[in-house]
């Protein structure tokens, strides 16, 4: 049985862009699935703590030397490193906030960034262990960041994404960009009518040519 996890960290709710696709790309998963299971995290609706000098000495500290207050630290980002290291595909919504990710998200990737988790030591240095996973990012800015358009140098989000889950292992990285989003929350675009061509390259990983 394979398994999709399933992430969304917009905190529009019913009104965000990223929840609407990821949503249609997990039905579409589904349906190409025989046996298929989306296990669903909502970032936003978790109570994620900031990292701190505590916790990163827990991180470090070797798990059979950790004392029972340094494994309280790290159950959270145990969890979220398990279905991490459960799943055989991702399905990850990232709205762009001032430039970058939302804060849940950020707040969740301090937390699965971890020594003898989400990354092992090598003698060339650390080396992810998620490999053989694949990620499609949907992504929903406000502003327009396509190629043609004048603010694409300030898409800090998908290089990002890119060097942090390659540095994570995973080296099958796909990308939607629903941007120019503004235009839905002013009333200047319709929302079905902005949907319908991010609708649609999400319907599109799903064709056979796609499907490799």
């Amino acid at each position: 049985m394979r398994t999709l996890l399933h992430i969304d960290s917009s905190p529009m709710n019913d009104a965000s862009i990223s929840r609407r696709l990821t949503r249609e790309f997990a039905q579409h998963w589904l349906r190409a699935q025989a046996d298929g299971e989306v296990r669903y995290r909502d970032l936003a609706r978790a109570d994620i703590p900031p990292t701190n000098g505590a916790w990163h000495a827990a991180n470090f500290t070797p798990k059979q030397h950790r004392t029972p207050q340094q494994h309280d630290l790290l159950a959270l980002s145990s969890v979220f490193t398990s279905e991490l290291r459960d799943a055989d595909e991702y399905v990850i919504g990232v709205p762009m906030h001032n430039w970058g990710p939302s804060a849940s998200f950020k707040l969740w990737v301090d937390q699965i960034v971890r020594q003898g988790e989400t990354l092992t030591m090598t003698d060339r240095g650390p080396r992810g262990t998620l490999t053989g996973k694949r990620a499609t990012f949907v992504i929903a800015a406000g502003a327009n960041y396509g190629p043609d358009a004048a603010s694409a140098a300030l898409n800090f989000v998908e290089p990002w994404l890119r060097r942090l889950f390659t540095y994570l292992g995973v080296e099958d990285l796909r990308f939607v960009m629903a941007d120019g989003v503004v235009n839905v929350l002013n009333g200047t675009v319709d929302r079905v009518h902005f949907l319908a061509p991010h609708l649609a390259a999400v319907q599109a990983l799903f064709a056979p040519e796609s499907c490799v």
